[in-house]
């Protein structure tokens, strides 16, 4: 039993934020399952290191190409085809876990985030295309996206919510997909809640105030705080909507490589965890309840943070816009990697 297993047993499920070819293609993806894994994420970051960044997918793109697909096409053929095939491997995780788990999670064109109404057509035509029970669509969540959940939902369109850094934001998805519900859905969520880049962000301003005794706690303590709403926006209902922990590798050094890990571990929750991370914990992580620790000193630090003058809403603002740009840029840098490689530029 590995401490993947261990975490799921406290009510945690481990999924890979990772995919390529030859995960897929190897049985490297099986080899996960085996050690508890339980479900995949990507994201066009993702895609772009495999896509762009490797010769895996030069002959298919040139097939593609020649048989007159655009690039959008060639873009859309290749991450389906992934998707789809990681989809019917996880498939066994999601019978055996009564569609609990078992997901795999394909974003929706980043370019969209901020029209409602396409995102919502996109995100039920790739539901639709990729026609397995098992699969997520991304949406991030801006004000359109958190809409477009709410729909999408409503009409039975699984959905992975994702880009949330403020506990407002995470808030009113939580609101929107209980409103989708109560509008007769019966989909499969989860909120994806981005972690260690708080703590990128809130250190360097501590820094610059020279403080230092919050380093490293903010980024814990907003999504232990955010863990308590969860339990009392879904008390009681049917169809719960999991919290999602993302951006869960250590950027800081000085911190565990396995810190975004160990003390997030609690019940009805989801780790997204990219391979070098996870296998981290694997080696050497420890799997104990640790979401609801410390819940006294999480609201002090972020009293103290405020008394300081960060104001989190604002840095969790501004993350939440580069995050935004940062898939826009991959997407893009995606887009004209495969038009190079297919000859047409």
């Amino acid at each position: 039993m590995t401490a993947i297993h261990q975490a799921f047993n406290l009510g945690q499920s481990i999924w890979l934020d990772y995919i390529n070819r030859e995960l897929v293609a190897s049985g490297g993806l099986q080899e996960w399952i085996n050690l508890g894994v339980t479900g995949v994420t990507t994201n066009p970051s993702i895609f772009e290191n495999a896509i762009a960044k490797t010769a895996d997918y030069d002959g298919a793109i040139k097939s593609l190409s020649s048989s007159g697909k655009s690039t959008a096409e060639i873009y859309e053929a290749l991450t389906v085809q992934e998707v789809g095939a990681a989809a019917d491997i996880m498939r066994q995780v999601y019978d055996r876990t009564n569609g609990k788990d078992g997901y795999v999670s394909l974003e929706v064109n980043p370019l969209l985030a901020s029209d409602r109404d396409t995102t919502i057509s996109e995100a039920k035509r790739l539901f639709a295309l990729l026609n397995r029970p098992n699969v997520m669509i991304k949406i991030p969540a801006t004000p359109e996206g958190i809409s477009a959940l709410t729909e999408c939902i409503a009409s039975n369109v699984n959905v992975n919510s994702t880009l949330i850094f403020s506990h407002a934001q995470y808030v009113d998805v939580a609101k929107a997909y209980l409103e989708g519900v109560k509008r007769g859905g019966k989909a499969a969520s989860v909120a994806s809640v981005f972690v260690s880049r708080v703590d990128g962000a809130v250190d360097k301003l501590l820094a610059e105030k020279g403080e230092s005794s919050l380093c490293g706690r903010i980024a814990v303590d907003g999504i232990k705080l955010m863990y308590q709403d969860f339990k009392r926006l879904f008390a009681g209902a049917g169809l719960v909507q999991r919290p999602l922990w993302a951006s869960t590798g250590t950027k800081n050094k000085a911190y565990s490589d396995v810190k975004y890990v160990e003390e997030l571990i609690g019940p009805d929750t989801v780790n997204t965890i990219p391979p070098a991370t996870l296998e981290a914990f694997v080696n050497h992580g420890k799997a104990a309840l640790t979401l609801e620790t410390g819940l006294a000193e999480a609201e002090a630090d972020m009293k103290r943070l405020a008394e300081i003058g960060i104001n989190l809403g604002e840095v969790c603002a501004k993350l939440l816009a580069d995050g935004l740009k940062s898939f826009n840029a991959a997407f893009e840098s995606l887009m004209s990697a495969i038009e190079t490689k297919a000859g047409k530029r």
